[in-house]
């Protein structure tokens, strides 16, 4: 890239953060910069700058911008072994008898809350518990909300987690009463203050997009929405170093616990 070129994008990252708050320097620059400067030729704009004009003028490619800043790979228990051992620990507490809250953090199209509500219904099942579900796109905010999949989502699910859902024209709607259970709020993980408190936060496959600085910012965030003993479940190449800095343990692979 020339000097004229990287001034367009640093320029552009100035502006965006005064327009949305977003601020772009915390996520991975190479990775980001390569995906908006597909999007940004795919509607021939030349620069960065006409990009951001055009997304001042038109709410719709603000949408899609917010939508191509995150990346929407999931799907329902993803990674079963690891869920398999959060459900050991879902049990140890369900046997104390306290209720349960719950942070899904970057929740996507809904697979992991809904898994989490799923989970958490076989040791609570008077469904005391709450789930907080969170994304900054809000276009998958409302995928979520709405509890709609096709049949091959449903692939990794149990003849027993089927249950949960109902078909109707094609397609497989959450049961209401696990709705009930969910919040779905939009939030940046990076700008906004965490929405509560919490048991457990499920934060997966999100912190490798950020910079080295932006993931020390999130660490301390989400440490500090956990009550003590709280436990912070992460994605498989998302292992936190020097972790007793953010008053974390490590208890199993990808899960930490607040000590204080």
């Amino acid at each position: 890239m020339d000097s004229s070129t990287d001034q367009d994008y640093k320029r552009f990252k100035q502006e965006i953060f005064q327009l949305t708050g977003i601020d772009l320097s915390l996520y991975k620059e190479e990775q980001m910069r390569r995906r908006l400067t597909s999007l940004r030729l795919r509607k021939e704009i030349p620069t960065f700058q006409a990009y951001f004009n055009r997304l001042k003028e038109e709410k719709p490619l603000l949408k899609e911008f917010l939508s191509r800043m995150t990346i929407n790979v999931t799907e329902f228990f993803r990674n079963r072994p690891r869920w398999t051992v959060l459900e050991n620990k879902i049990r140890s507490r369900a046997l104390t008898g306290k209720p349960i809250s719950v942070w899904s953090a970057a929740c996507s199209t809904g697979e992991e809350p809904y898994s989490l509500a799923i989970l958490l219904s076989k040791y609570y099942p008077k469904l005391n518990f709450s789930i907080v579900a969170t994304d900054l796109d809000q276009i998958v905010l409302d995928r979520a909300m709405e509890g709609a999949y096709l049949g091959k989502a449903l692939e990794p699910l149990t003849q027993e987690e089927r249950q949960y859902f109902t078909e109707k024209d094609m397609l497989y709607y959450v049961d209401s009463r696990l709705k009930q259970t969910i919040q779905f709020l939009h939030h940046d993980l990076l700008r906004d203050p965490s929405p509560g408190r919490f048991d457990l936060i499920v934060c997966r496959n999100v912190l490798i997009y950020f910079t080295e600085d932006g993931k020390k910012t999130l660490y301390h965030k989400l440490s500090d929405a956990l009550k003590p003993q709280g436990i912070l479940f992460v994605g498989s190449t998302e292992q936190i170093f020097n972790a007793s800095s953010y008053q974390l343990r490590s208890t199993d692979t990808f899960f930490y616990e607040k000590f204080v």
